[in-house]
């Protein structure tokens, strides 16, 4: 695994702090399913830790959240604390566990407390700005990589022993 140098404009994900760091979003971050737009804000959080990209946090208020259904499932972040997570339903479409979300994080994180972060993998468009964004490999980081930020990214396979 070798760093990319990044160039002017853009952050490399290994300058990214370990422990992560949250900071809010100026840019307008979208979620696109099946041609609904199913969150649009300008009141989004990042959340940047050491070789990951960036996992985008969007407000409950700016989701349409009639089409989300909390389940079951759990993860534990070792800094966050624990994740619970959302099913998508959309008319006779469903997409098991496309997002999740920090009810009571840790501290340090609260600004993302009820805050959903979508894999862009499992939507059919994630945007910052107007760009879309390429999806991490992988299914367990779900984070979105813009033109801004360079890598390798962990999260692909034969990543996880970095």
């Amino acid at each position: 695994m070798k760093r990319i140098q990044p160039k002017e404009g853009q952050e490399s994900v290994w300058d990214y702090p370990r422990p992560p760091r949250v900071e809010a979003v100026k840019s307008r971050l979208r979620v696109i399913f099946n041609g609904i737009t199913l969150a649009d804000t300008v009141n989004g959080f990042r959340v940047l830790e050491t070789s990951h990209p960036p996992a985008y946090y969007l407000p409950q208020d700016d989701i349409q959240m009639q089409y989300l259904v909390r389940v079951p499932r759990q993860t534990f972040c070792e800094f966050k604390g624990m994740a619970n997570y959302w099913t998508l339903r959309v008319g006779n479409q469903e997409v098991p566990d496309v997002a999740w979300m920090y009810a009571s994080p840790n501290k340090g994180f609260q600004q993302i407390a009820n805050h959903l972060c979508f894999y862009a993998s499992r939507v059919e468009a994630c945007f910052v700005g107007d760009e879309q964004v390429i999806p991490q490999d992988g299914d367990f980081y779900g984070g979105w990589i813009t033109s801004s930020v360079v890598g390798p990214f962990k999260g692909g396979v034969r990543t996880w022993g970095w």
